[in-house]
């Protein structure tokens, strides 16, 4: 698992992260593990509200960010797009995509409309959730027993997170 973050200015004050992995399990099981509550639970984010396209949802991350998202598209197994807290001046969105390459499953994720003073910031917790998405495949279960809050984030995401964020301070944005 090689987990790969770049980051790419949109405008002059809004960018994108972009991260992207390839998984050693079939495209059915990734997009299970990307889309229902339970299986996001392991990795990610606690997920509830109205599961549809044109639906809410709430959700509160592994690092500890909390807020609504819209779901815009869900096209199983290729294709996920969210817009995080529609209508406000912090709108922004998550992209999913899933291909298959032979008996592997990548995953490319993009998040826009970011401040570019936070792209580090989301570039390293970004490459922290696809680590942790890899690790919960393996274990086929949690990766973050100790739980997490809106509060407070996971302490091993947090860890790892603060490892990565000076490299991607550093790195330069396209």
């Amino acid at each position: 698992m090689t987990t790969i973050a770049t980051m790419r200015a949109l405008d002059e004050t809004r960018g994108a992260v972009r991260v992207e992995d390839l998984y050693d399990t079939d495209i059915g099981d990734l997009w299970q593990a990307c889309t229902t509550p339970e299986r996001l639970a392991r990795w990610i984010a606690r997920v509830d509200g109205d599961m549809r396209v044109g639906g809410t949802i709430r959700t509160v991350f592994t690092s500890s960010w909390t807020g609504p998202a819209r779901i815009e598209v869900c096209d199983a197994p290729h294709h996920l797009l969210l817009t995080t807290e529609p209508g406000t001046d912090d709108e922004g969105q998550i992209e999913a995509w899933l291909t298959e390459e032979g008996s592997k499953t990548r995953l490319v994720v993009e998040e826009r409309g970011l401040p570019m003073r936070h792209l580090p910031f989301h570039a390293s917790g970004w490459r922290v959730h696809l680590e942790d998405l890899g690790r919960s495949l393996e274990v086929d279960g949690p990766v973050h027993p100790e739980g997490w809050s809106s509060d407070a984030g996971a302490p091993g995401w947090k860890e790892r997170w603060e490892e990565l964020t000076p490299t991607y301070q550093q790195m330069e944005i396209d």
